[in-house]
């Protein structure tokens, strides 16, 4: 019989556990390898003669255990399938305590996970499961157990950890860097990051030292970074009522980096981009972004770190609670941003998922490490956050927060499942949140609820939306709407729980209702369906609706179009509604969408009149504002401007707009700092690549490798992904799969070329014909190859889906299985839009243009 370890999908037995990990590692940087030794304080259930561990390609020369006052020799049997290795003694080990003791070497990878090189430094990434690549360790996140660390590494190198240092000792060539010792930790929020890294300096927040840290050269750009560490550390240990538990606070920008950042305690490690910025540069949607992924990671502190999920199914404990805090932190620090903006973007990208048969419930069942991965999505994270949002407004803010601190004094330094925050909402709330909570986190997708009015009077359905036209299924959720009215007294709220599939409302109104936006504040996971006559009714008091309700409403009736249960003609109407708008963030909605409409759906031959549309929807708005941005001009009104030349440059395509956003990009880069508003010039990047010439793209090139912040260098580098001649398409083509391109950026410098209309036929051959390529040089970043599959999809035409259908089936990425099922499903769907609504459009736009 196979021992069960044989078993990819095996779990460490639970009668063995660590209870403190004491852990030496030696670092080679130069050739790129480790030697390591440790000892791990062991508690026993019952005997054992055999202990099991997670050891992936590490070379295992030592493991003898210390139990009731003898030592056994123990013989390592790895086990490739499970990343597991079983330590053979010759006699049972009694129960209790004991000491197991290791030495061990092993190489750095090559890709972005375990210990790898990234730029000056050495750097780890062990979530979900790959601590196992540099320690022999128990790398589940419920074997939680205390580490401390010491490291050798050259004397000129600079190493930090999860914790501060305890002492340094310096011999010969060679540094000794000793930590101090952590609370107990899970193996995945272990960290070292070691080489040249310069530090701003260190700002005490109530006793933690906060610190930025990057390359020299790029440390003055940490300064923005370091102040929202500070800002919003307290402000977090106000929300949990409990203090920040790691006793320092490091923040490293990586220069190439899988994710966007990893809450390791004490030492948190970022993409560049997503930390680094210089103030008087940066557009505001860089520093809002900055800001909520800093907060997310420090949120982690307390959701993730202080309780930690006890297995992978409850990954969205941690995600979805840090992507909702971080934004609810942010806004309480600069509520002028409006920030949930954001996340309602953020939130419409997981109704699109989430409408898909290819979804996935945000408490997902996860075999193995390997499908945890396949976790980190928008489902996770947006979903769950926009759910714990939605039930936050149904419980109340105060017992929602009392419910949150009751939950981490209880589970503080251990484990917990779904079920433990339910509990404790409900205590604090009295409420039935467990009933609540669970029909939203355990079973797929989102309700469609049907909106229908007679004066007061609401007729209330819902059904399981389904973005595929005639596809329908079970699901029924309670459903906490918050009715936002106008009557002869003004506008009012008024909150129902739909438990029903249908219902019928009675609005408590003072006279005739004007209108009923029946998800009032945008707060709600759902989609709405108005009534002809409710809809008319929106469309004429559009200015007597929120910015995000205005959001939501566009959103909803381009979801019905997919759905082919609204005509595509009625949706072009409403946008024409809208042509007095000036909120930047209704305006991103609307662009966003129309900028779709013209990538996938208009034929060639309609493409001028629709871009003369979209000019002439936004023209006059930006014919009043202009380009210059005038002395204390709010941001409101900066980022309103940056929404019109969006339209106009880039899906208009104005040729006056275009030339002179080129212009302004030359004087900008000639040193003229106003030539060119901050929030233009990703704008003017991409307008001037799509025309530009070879002396263009090699000035691109230049600029690229010369540039030190982060967000500019990574605008220069994607665009040369989207140059329109075809000899330069072919050149960044071949950008793409030589070793120009960090692998961070590759998947989305594929994306840019597989919506870049002159060289995605090109491009798309020869992606299919080097897939294995790029799966090998994504291997040690598997994210990175489900973002490719994913990318695939920007594809509009049948044959182009026929052909990935094909490539999927030929070329199976076992860890990206979801995504492709997903990919395929969504470029299904967009091929029959197209189809079902090119014909409609030109017609429509042949009645607009009379």
């Amino acid at each position: 019989m196979a021992h069960p370890t044989s078993d990819r999908d095996f779990r460490l037995p639970t009668t063995v556990r660590p209870a403190r990990y004491r852990a030496h590692l030696s670092i080679e940087l130069d050739g790129r390898s480790f030697a390591g030794r440790q000892s791990v304080e062991l508690v026993l259930s019952e005997p054992a003669q055999e202990v099991v561990l997670h050891a992936v390609d590490l070379e295992i020369s030592r493991a003898v255990c210390h139990a009731a006052g003898g030592s056994l020799e123990g013989r390592a049997e790895p086990a490739k399938a499970s990343e597991t290795v079983v330590l053979r003694f010759p006699e049972p080990i009694p129960p209790g305590s004991a000491t197991l003791e290791l030495a061990w070497r092993g190489k750095m990878c090559e890709g972005l996970r375990g210990l790898y090189h990234a730029g000056p430094v050495a750097v780890t990434q062990f979530e979900a499961a790959d601590a196992r690549r540099v320690f022999p360790c128990f790398d589940e996140p419920a074997f939680k157990a205390s580490w401390k660390v010491s490291v050798e590494v050259p004397r000129d190198a600079l190493a930090l950890g999860n914790g501060p240092v305890e002492s340094e000792q310096v011999e010969g060539g060679r540094k000794r860097v000793v930590f101090a010792e952590t609370p107990p930790l899970s193996s995945y929020l272990v960290a070292l990051c070691v080489g040249r890294l310069a530090g701003a300096e260190p700002i005490g927040v109530r006793g933690v030292p906060v610190r930025t840290w990057a390359a020299p050269e790029k440390l003055p750009l940490t300064a923005f970074g370091q102040e929202v560490a500070v800002e919003v550390l307290p402000r977090l240990e106000d929300y949990f009522g409990l203090p920040y538990a790691f006793g320092k606070l490091d923040q490293v920008a990586v220069p190439d980096f899988e994710a966007g950042a990893m809450e390791n305690a004490g030492l948190v490690t970022f993409r560049e981009v997503a930390l680094l910025l210089d103030p008087s540069t940066a557009s505001l949607a860089q520093k809002k972004r900055v800001a909520e992924v800093v907060t997310h990671e420090l949120a982690h502190m307390w959701f993730g770190n202080w309780v930690t999920m006890q297995w992978w199914d409850d990954l969205w404990l941690n995600e979805a609670f840090a992507t909702w805090m971080a934004f609810k932190v942010v806004d309480g620090w600069m509520p002028g941003w409006r920030v949930w903006l954001e996340f309602d973007t953020a939130k419409a990208a997981a109704l699109h998922l989430d409408a898909l048969r290819a979804t996935h419930p945000i408490r997902s069942v996860v075999k193995n490490a390997a499908e945890a991965t396949e976790s980190f999505d928008v489902i996770t994270y947006e979903k769950g956050g926009a759910v714990l949002r939605m039930i936050e407004g149904y419980l109340g803010e105060e017992p929602f927060r009392e419910g949150i601190r009751a939950y981490m004094r209880k589970h503080g330094r251990a484990n917990a499942v779904a079920d433990d925050l339910w509990n404790a909402l409900g205590e604090s709330s009295r409420q039935p949140v467990l009933e609540l909570a669970n029909d939203w986190i355990r079973q797929p997708g989102h309700p469609l609820v049907s909106v229908r009015r007679s004066g007061s009077r609401l007729q209330l359905e819902q059904r399981r939306f389904f973005s595929a036209p005639g596809e329908s299924g079970p699901g029924r959720w309670p459903v906490p709407l918050v009715l936002r009215f106008q009557d002869g007294a003004g506008v009012k709220e008024h909150r129902v729980l739909l438990r029903d599939r249908a219902a019928e409302v009675v609005l408590p109104a003072e006279g005739e209702v004007r209108w009923v936006c029946a998800n009032g504040g945008a707060t709600g996971f759902y989609r709405v369906a108005y009534h002809p006559d409710a809809l008319a009714d929106l469309r004429q008091h559009l200015d007597r609706l929120a910015p995000a309700e205005r959001i939501q409403l566009i959103a909803d009736e381009w979801a019905l179009v997919r759905a082919a249960e609204r005509e595509v003609g009625l949706f072009l109407d409403l946008c024409t509604a809208f042509g007095a708008e000036k909120d930047h963030a209704v305006l991103d909605e609307l662009v966003g969408r129309l900028a779709a409409v013209e990538h996938r759906l208009v034929a060639d031959s309609d493409r001028p009149r629709f871009q003369s549309f979209v000019a002439a929807l936004f023209g006059p708005r930006f014919e009043e504002i202009g380009w210059n941005a005038q002395p204390g001009e709010p941001d409101e009104a900066r980022l309103r401007r940056a929404a019109l030349v969006r339209a106009l440059g880039l899906v208009a395509r104005l040729p006056a707009l275009v030339e002179e956003g080129v212009s302004r990009l030359d004087r900008f880069l000639a040193g003229d700092a106003r030539a060119l508003e901050p929030n233009l010039h990703e704008a003017a990047v991409v307008m001037t690549a799509r025309a530009g010439d070879g002396a263009r793209f090699d000035s691109f090139r230049a600029l690229y490798e010369a540039e030190r912040d982060p967000a500019f260098q990574r605008r220069y580098l994607m665009a040369l992904a989207q140059f329109e001649d075809p000899g330069l398409a072919r050149r960044g083509e071949d950008l793409a799969f030589g070793r120009f391109v960090p692998l961070q950026d590759l998947a989305s410098f594929m994306g840019a070329l597989l919506a870049n209309r002159s060289a995605r036929e090109a491009f798309w051959v020869e992606l299919q014909a080097r897939f294995e390529e790029v799966r090998t040089a994504t291997s040690g970043a598997p994210m990175l190859l489900r973002r490719v599959i994913e990318a695939i999809g920007q594809l509009p035409e049948r044959r182009h889906l026929e052909e990935a259908t094909t490539l999927c089936a030929v070329h199976p990425v076992e860890a990206a299985r979801q995504a492709a099922a997903q990919t395929l499903e969504r470029m299904r769907q967009d091929v029959e839009l197209r189809e079902r609504t090119q014909g409609p459009i030109g017609r429509w736009l042949a009645a607009w243009g009379r």
